[in-house]
């Protein structure tokens, strides 16, 4: 990692918050008989464990503001950070929203669209790379997981503020998100898709 400009070092990190995420809510605390705290905070109960996970997110989350800034600003655009930078946003958004189907804080639905639309925009980057040709992220690509990231952190948080309200705020912004993405996925399929024919 010495090697790496500063960009890429924060993209590693958020790529190595990934499995760290996913322990949190995953390690069986009772097994080990230990007691997870409550807390009522902001209209909603949150325990240790949505605490942690909503810090160790948007300290993700940060990494992915902060490297593309960065890049740009100090000239330090790379084609590792072009290929790892989405990757590393879908290791962690994908992971995350996953993991909040199986608790049930989502829809099954919402989580098939986004991932279908990555998976779909995942050929189309196979389709460029055979082409000598890597896909930066586009607009609408930066706009889902801008607005996945804030869906995800407000469902981690239970829907805060707006839970008290009854107002499934947190929802709302996944169902958008959702849009974006298969928005975004028709939008990688047009101006990529003299790619794709010749791949095939």
């Amino acid at each position: 990692m010495s090697k790496m400009n500063l960009p890429n070092r924060l993209t590693s990190i958020r790529l190595l918050l990934v499995p760290v995420f996913i322990m949190i809510y995953l390690f069986d605390f009772r097994y080990f008989n230990i007691d997870v705290p409550v807390y009522d905070i902001l209209g909603t109960s949150l325990s240790l464990i949505d605490i942690l996970a909503a810090i160790i997110f948007v300290s993700a989350a940060i990494t992915d503001y902060f490297d593309g800034k960065l890049a740009r600003r100090k000239n330090l655009v790379t084609t590792f950070g072009k290929f790892i930078d989405p990757i590393a946003d879908k290791l962690l958004v994908n992971s995350a929203l996953i993991l909040l189907t199986y608790f049930n804080r989502m829809s099954v639905i919402a989580l098939l669209i986004m991932i279908l639309r990555d998976t779909f925009v995942d050929g189309i980057r196979l389709a460029c790379v055979s082409k000598n040709v890597v896909l930066p992220a586009s607009i609408y690509g930066k706009a889902k997981t801008m607005t996945q990231m804030i869906g995800i952190t407000l469902l981690i948080l239970n829907n805060p503020v707006f839970h008290y309200f009854k107002i499934p705020f947190a929802s709302i912004v996944i169902w958008i998100a959702a849009f974006i993405s298969a928005l975004s996925g028709v939008d990688y399929f047009v101006k990529n898709k003299g790619y794709i024919m010749e791949s095939m």
